[in-house]
């Protein structure tokens, strides 16, 4: 249900000529719910000028688009539409191009100007969505014109310049759109348009370039680094490293392909590993750590013992895990503080099953997100598992996608999972009951590329749905999709 202010605010941008003219007299305490309103209904001529005269010195996206009192539409969980940014982006340039000469002209005071416009938090889940929409490649690359655009405008005369805006993004960047940033962050250093990088994440980007772009990021805003698909090595990272270290508010790190050539160790191998360890023990502030598809087989004692802190959120998929490393991890001051596990790809089914299970039970009291995707997990495993795991009684939610269990396995997960209250989605594979001629023990490769009898599936489905209505628990979620917006971030637990 809407208010009746919500109605009453959307009634008056029905007409956006009047709207725009009416502007200044409106209450300041009203310009809130009609940035919502207008990037709702997409009203681009009304939200450009509430850019350029917005009354308050922070325009925030994650205070103004989320579910709020009036109305219960969380527009950051979308993928915002192209028109609402743009307009967004218009009603900045404008704003940047008003003289301060110009002031007295203005209908709201100078004093209260727009100092930072905050556009973080966006969604950005990288699935298909309507070509109307924006993703966060497109989102950078339009503040990234701006910022170019503002500094080829020229310069003004003293007096007439407009007071600098701080814009906060999170910035994506490939091979492809690496020349246009670097430029845009070039542009910015002494603009009236000052880009602030919250998250980066670089994707296919070569030791080089990501070097250059972390020397020009402001060392107070950003918070975290993602580094994809970039294959750097343990040679490529302890050049990046350092430039990383240098971000001491960084809470979140995440690298993935960390290795030399295990079949041919080196001592320059082991003196890069050994650097890039004298460098994690440089951050003050770190919470999560991601170390996905990296060789940490009997070295996670090494990486986690140079941490300041302990992690809230650790990711360790496909790492090829020993029993030491889970042992190890266990016993750490990380184990009782963690938030988020994930421990994907590594084979728990055997001398790591019982390691498991103590790392389970140290975390039990903090745990809210735990991934096991392809962890060879069998129905004895899970069963001899299920005691500790119902300890953690704060889970929310369960990743168990690509492991072969049974309709039987799963019917008992469902029902000792009753006694966790907080749970809200498990994400489930299709029971191995449901396959014609698996091999045993199925290999991961098999479970995901294998069909599947679809009426049978539809039958363990309608019995799953069953009983999640007998035992009262309609509201979790019991799904097969890997790719839903359901693996909840770090900074959102």
């Amino acid at each position: 249900m809407h208010t009746l202010v919500f109605l009453s605010t959307r009634q008056v941008l029905q007409c956006q000529p009047a709207a725009c003219q009416a502007l200044p007299l409106l209450p300041r305490e009203l310009f809130p719910l009609l940035f919502k309103v207008a990037f709702m209904d997409k009203k681009t001529v009304v939200l450009r000028e509430l850019v350029h005269t917005w009354p308050f010195p922070l325009l925030s996206f994650q205070q103004l688009l989320q579910e709020c009192a009036h109305c219960s539409r969380a527009l950051l969980q979308e993928r915002p539409s192209t028109e609402s940014m743009q307009a967004v982006i218009l009603g900045l340039t404008a704003r940047l191009h008003t003289p301060e000469t110009e002031a007295g002209t203005q209908p709201l005071c100078r004093k209260h100007a727009l100092r930072v416009l905050d556009m973080t938090g966006l969604l950005d889940d990288g699935v298909e969505q309507d070509p109307g929409t924006m993703s966060m490649w497109d989102c950078t690359a339009a503040v990234a014109r701006t910022c170019i655009a503002q500094q080829q405008g020229g310069t003004v005369e003293p007096g007439q310049a407009p007071l600098p805006v701080e814009v906060r993004v999170d910035l994506r960047v490939n091979r492809a759109s690496y020349a246009f940033l670097r430029e845009a962050l070039r542009s910015s250093v002494g603009s009236p348009l000052r880009l602030c990088c919250r998250d980066l994440r670089a994707e296919d980007l070569p030791m080089r370039n990501t070097v250059a772009l972390l020397q020009l990021l402001d060392s107070g805003c950003l918070r975290r680094v993602d580094l994809r698909f970039n294959n750097l090595g343990l040679r490529g990272l302890s050049v990046i490293i350092p430039h990383v270290a240098r971000f001491q508010h960084l809470a979140s790190l995440r690298l993935h392909y960390v290795h030399g050539d295990s079949r041919q160790p080196s001592v320059d191998g082991e003196d890069n590993f050994r650097y890039f360890l004298a460098q994690m023990g440089r951050f003050t502030c770190l919470r999560e750590l991601s170390m996905g598809s990296s060789l940490l087989s009997g070295r996670l004692d090494q990486l986690l013992s140079t941490l300041q802190s302990p992690l809230e959120s650790l990711e360790l998929a496909f790492c090829a895990l020993l029993p030491e490393d889970l042992r190890f991890l266990a016993r750490s001051p990380h184990a009782v503080h963690l938030k988020k596990l994930d421990l994907s790809g590594n084979d728990l089914s055997g001398s790591q099953l019982e390691p498991f299970q103590g790392l389970l039970q140290a975390a039990a009291a903090t745990l809210l997100h735990l991934e096991l995707t392809e962890c060879q997990l069998a129905d004895t495993q899970l069963l001899s598992t299920l005691p500790v795991l119902t300890r953690c009684a704060s889970l929310r939610y369960l990743g168990l996608y690509g492991n072969p269990l049974s309709m039987a396995g799963l019917k008992e997960l469902l029902r000792d999972s009753v006694v966790q209250a907080e749970l809200r989605t498990v994400v489930h594979p299709f029971p191995v009951d449901c396959y014609e001629g698996l091999p045993w023990p199925p290999p991961a490769s098999v479970l995901l590329e294998a069909s599947i009898n679809e009426e049978k599936f539809a039958r363990v489905e309608a019995e799953l749905h069953q009983l999640l209505l007998a035992s009262g628990r309609a509201h979790v979620l019991w799904t097969t999709d890997i790719y839903g917006r359901l693996a909840a971030d770090y900074f959102s637990l």
